[in-house]
């Protein structure tokens, strides 16, 4: 069983807080760095991969830079649970492979638990299996997209299908 731990965040994490602009110049690297130190200023840097994100109302709202997702992906981060996603910054997320559940059970996920997250179902679970929290299930399209590591994957995949097809 692999468990990874919970950072909980609020509601109305915007983008600017995700991806700071002033550092949008920069790398990757260094954007990244900088994700969620306004509100959490050790996240960056002590962050797992496989950790999950979660938040309350309006997470990824502001602006519609990629970015905002790009450095949560970039830190390796497994999901974003959230009670409710900006549609953008959802979209964004799930085309560079970074899956966003929405879940009415969010806030009962404790900062720092260590939980087991099982993607198809979409369930929250911690180490004896006791159901935590559900989250609506991504639809079986975009889980491909997550499972193929985003968008462009998952095009060159299909592409490639059609071309050995035909």
């Amino acid at each position: 069983m692999n468990l990874v731990r919970i950072w909980k965040f609020g509601d109305q994490i915007d983008t600017d807080v995700l991806a700071p602009g002033r550092y949008m110049k920069g790398t990757i690297d260094e954007l990244a760095a900088h994700c969620l130190e306004a509100v959490r200023a050790e996240f960056a840097a002590q962050v797992k991969p496989g950790d999950l994100v979660v938040g309350g109302v309006g997470f990824g709202i502001g602006s519609s830079r990629e970015q905002a997702a790009q450095a949560l992906k970039h830190l390796g981060v497994g999901a974003v649970i959230a009670t409710g996603a900006a549609r953008i910054f959802y979209r964004n997320a799930i085309n560079l492979g970074l899956p966003v559940l929405v879940s009415a059970d969010a806030a009962k996920l404790a900062d720092g638990a260590m939980v087991q997250l099982d993607l198809a179902s979409g369930s929250v679970n911690d180490a004896d299996g006791n159901l935590l929290a559900q989250c609506e299930p991504l639809p079986d399209f975009l889980l491909e997209v997550v499972r193929d590591g985003g968008l462009i994957p998952n095009l060159k995949k299909r592409l490639a299908a059609n071309r050995t097809a035909t």
